[in-house]
């Protein structure tokens, strides 16, 4: 038996980083998996890589309809929905001083009200004992120079999670947080640092890292996966760091 045999499994924002990876591993261990993301090229590119049992629908979780169409497409073809894995997010650099309000809105606007109403307009699909797995991030505890809306979008994340655990529980569903540490993505491409810089960021960080090293989406793909599946069937509104030990020091 594989971990999520004849499980429905949707993946936000898995068209490339830990969302493409994630959905590659749900696939290997028997799901059948949604993707979305904003950008219809990348989405299709993500489906061909996958290969099977997956279905792409462009869609931006900060558009309300957008969301609404996804979740009728997936009632549609499949009736029903698993395991959710709110993973859609973004992130720039913004020291404060140099906050703007389009800055605020746009990262809020994604990480915060895109990832609640992933969450709550796939209720309906879910049936007893569904588990979701809220993307968030070290910086929900750590300081991070120029780093801190998203650091606070993230710090919600984490906060949803405690809260929706006690809101879901007569339906038994389990909602937990995966933190990744320094996991280098596609997604480091819209931090507003340049190839240079983005190198410099990294090095920097993996020195602070116990294990010396920065991580990969596919380690933090398998640590979903393991959320998602019976085997954490008892772990209910943790935050689960993957970060080399980067958050515990």
């Amino acid at each position: 038996m594989k971990k999520l045999d004849g499980k429905v499994a949707l993946v936000t924002g898995g068209n490339s980083g830990i969302g493409l990876a994630t959905a590659k591993h749900f696939v290997a261990e028997g799901a059948y998996v949604f993707i979305t993301g904003r950008r219809q090229t990348e989405l299709d590119a993500a489906v061909e890589a996958i290969g099977k049992n997956v279905t792409g629908v462009q869609s931006d979780v900060s558009n309300l309809a957008d969301l609404d169409r996804l979740f009728a497409t997936i009632k549609q073809e499949q009736g029903h929905l698993d395991v959710v894995f709110a993973n859609a997010g973004s992130g720039e650099i913004a020291p404060l001083g140099e906050i703007t309000e389009e800055h605020f809105d746009k990262t809020f606007n994604t990480n915060v009200k895109g990832l609640l109403f992933t969450v709550q307009k796939a209720l309906p699909l879910l049936p007893e004992g569904a588990s979701i797995i809220l993307n968030a991030s070290i910086t929900s505890i750590k300081g991070t120079p120029a780093f801190s809306v998203y650091s606070a979008t993230k710090a919600a994340v984490r906060s949803f999670a405690r809260n929706w655990i006690l809101d879901l529980k007569e339906r038994k569903i389990r909602v937990n947080a995966i933190s990744p540490g320094v996991v280098p993505t596609p997604g480091y491409d819209h931090l507003g640092l340049n190839d240079e810089q983005k190198q410099e960021f990294v090095d920097s960080q993996a020195v602070n890292i116990p294990l010396g090293r920065v991580g990969t989406p596919d380690e933090i793909a398998k640590a979903v996966v393991f959320l998602a599946s019976d085997d954490s069937s008892f772990v209910n509104g943790i935050e689960l760091f993957v970060d080399g030990g980067m958050a515990q020091i």
